[in-house]
């Protein structure tokens, strides 16, 4: 380590135009020939060797200099190029301040929030917030380039993040585009970096499709011996192949028990504020067995608000994972079947096994349509199709879960009759009923006609006390 006295008597020697002297920490003092003396801290960003310049002795002293050191040693530790971070600030000062990246992309939040939806238009400004504005906020838009962007980004992606760097980046692009329209910058230097970034590992939903598969499911669900609420969010999931956040907040005022219908309003679907505002209410037919598994809950939960409550209050809705918990118990694990799998399940199985059209079970997914047919789609809604094919669906779940077991899942599948699984306080057994049944589809999503189900009632309704 340097001395004071050291770096006092530092000097060039004749013939060299410069000398360093280490002192630690990647601090050096830099003696030139001329006779000046200059500090740097050396340190590695991106893989590269880089320098930042800390001042000049004897201005900056030995201990300044080594808190300096400190001071942006700490900075390199948060993630952040020390040597970018100077030219931003450095930048700031000599332009107006309503030409920032930071005030530019807030007043472009600011006019847009209002046709995203509320989680959208939070999760924007967040995103930003967290991983764009510390490094280029500060900085105007048009000294902003393509390489300073890049390695802000860079740092997103070396957390392990995928997705996160694309959406940062259109994000950004939006504000640029922005800035381009308001005078703020000439050009969006987002758009040079379309292929920069790692590529996006694409998985899809882990899902059961295999109808041998899928009976060990309904099997599974049917021997479920927790909570009645629980085992009937279940079956509800992989009956109705709603989106979880809505088969969970479903309310009783939403159904018509005696009509078989489900009117999820326009507010709780999946819409852009606007849609929310002025969309029409998503309908969901509800098939026999799914009134009589409804009403078979009434009583346990038909005087709060919520169908699916939660168990602390029943003012809340279940959380968002109980359905995903209970698969876990079941055997099936996220790599296996996760709530979202349900409508991946049905989609798939549908149009595979049942000849069901494509288009029938987008209209039930809830699926916008894109394309000069989306809004005809959009206003015809299936409906007549979609009762025939729920009920349809709803009678090969039952008919694939009467059919001998298979191994589907890590080990050798249980029974899952009452008398091999402990039950929890609370729970309930819940009968199977005898309802019509329809016969597949053909291909126009028709159903083909009725037939009664030879299947006899197994008994009444159970409900353990709580």
């Amino acid at each position: 380590m340097l001395t004071d006295k050291q770096c006092k008597n530092a000097s060039c020697p004749e013939g060299k135009a410069r000398i360093r002297a280490s002192d630690s920490g990647g601090l050096y003092i830099e003696v030139a020939g001329a006779g000046s003396k200059r500090w740097f801290w050396k340190y590695y960003f991106d893989g590269k060797e880089k320098r930042l310049s800390l001042g000049s002795y004897p201005e900056v002293s030995l201990k300044d200099a080594r808190a300096a050191r400190d001071d942006a040693r700490k900075q390199h530790q948060s993630g952040a190029d020390p040597v970018l971070a100077r030219q931003v600030d450095r930048l700031s000062s000599r332009f107006d301040a309503n030409a920032s990246f930071e005030v530019t992309a807030r007043e472009f939040h600011a006019t847009k929030r209002v046709g995203w939806s509320d989680h959208y238009a939070k999760r924007w400004l967040e995103r930003l917030g967290k991983d764009i504005f510390p490094w280029l906020g500060k900085l105007p838009l048009s000294q902003i380039g393509a390489p300073m962007l890049l390695q802000t980004l860079r740092r997103v992606e070396a957390r392990g993040a995928r997705e996160l760097p694309h959406s940062l980046l259109e994000a950004c692009s939006q504000v640029f585009r922005y800035g381009v329209s308001t005078g703020r910058c000439e050009r969006n230097p987002a758009a040079d970096l379309r292929g920069a970034l790692k590529p996006v590992l694409t998985r899809h939903v882990s899902a059961i499709v295999e109808p041998d598969k899928v009976g060990d499911l309904m099997r599974a669900i049917d021997g479920y011996h927790g909570q009645l609420v629980t085992r009937t969010a279940l079956w509800l999931s992989a009956m109705l192949f709603q989106r979880p956040g809505n088969i969970r907040q479903m309310e009783w005022g939403e159904l018509d028990l005696d009509g078989g219908m489900w009117t999820i309003p326009s507010e709780k679907m999946k819409r852009t504020k606007r849609e929310k505002l002025n969309g029409r209410p998503h309908l969901v037919p509800l098939a026999p067995q799914a009134v009589a598994g409804l009403k078979d809950l009434h009583p346990l939960t038909g005087r709060g608000r919520y169908v699916f409550p939660a168990l602390v209050s029943s003012k809340r809705p279940m959380s968002e994972n109980t359905v995903r918990v209970a698969l876990r118990r079941l055997g099936f694990d996220n790599e296996t079947m996760t709530p979202h799998g349900f409508r991946a399940m049905a989609r798939t199985v549908m149009v595979e096994r049942l000849n069901v059209a494509p288009d029938v079970i987008e209209a039930q997914l809830a699926h916008g349509k894109s394309g000069p047919l989306g809004a005809a789609y959009d206003r015809a809604e299936f409906l007549d199709q979609r009762r025939t094919m729920m009920t349809t669906w709803a009678n090969y779940l039952e008919e694939l879960r009467d059919r001998p077991a298979t191994a589907t899942r890590k080990g050798e599948q249980p029974d899952f009759g009452p008398e091999t699984r402990a039950r929890e306080p609370g729970s309930a057994t819940v009968a199977r009923r005898a309802v019509p049944r329809v016969v597949a589809f053909d291909a126009k999503g028709m159903g083909s006609g009725v037939r009664e189900s030879k299947r006899k009632p197994s008994g009444k309704t159970t409900v353990a006390p709580s």
